[in-house]
């Protein structure tokens, strides 16, 4: 039976490594060692980044919902609280695309917050 080596499987994985480390400063991105190690904390930092992505956005909405709500006389505790006793069922993102784009619709959406807060 004939002897497989495995040279041609180590190269192949040494450059999707080096593919993955193009462009990296200095040696990082051309020798193996150091390419490596670049790309295994660089897919970390990309992991943590993905989750932190949602915690931002979701921030800015909530930031956005308070202003448009200190516009209307409430604030954004009590606007989320009469909401959710009015039966309304919006996302913190569809209520801040809301209140930059139609602040009229976001008005009647505060005073049936406030209805049903009475």
């Amino acid at each position: 039976m004939a002897r497989v080596k495995g040279a041609m499987m180590t190269r192949k994985r040494r450059n999707k490594v080096l593919k993955l480390a193009k462009g990296y400063y200095g040696s990082k991105g051309n020798l193996f060692k150091t390419a490596k190690q670049a790309v295994m904390k660089s897919g970390n930092y990309a992991y943590i980044g993905r989750k932190q992505k949602k915690r931002d956005f979701r921030k800015l909405w909530i930031t956005r919902i308070s202003a448009a709500c200190k516009l209307n006389g409430m604030n954004y505790s009590t606007f989320i609280n009469g909401l959710k006793k009015a039966d309304i069922t919006l996302n913190r993102k569809m209520l801040s695309e809301i209140a930059i784009a139609d602040p009229a619709a976001f008005t009647a959406l505060t005073e049936k917050a406030k209805a049903a807060l009475k």
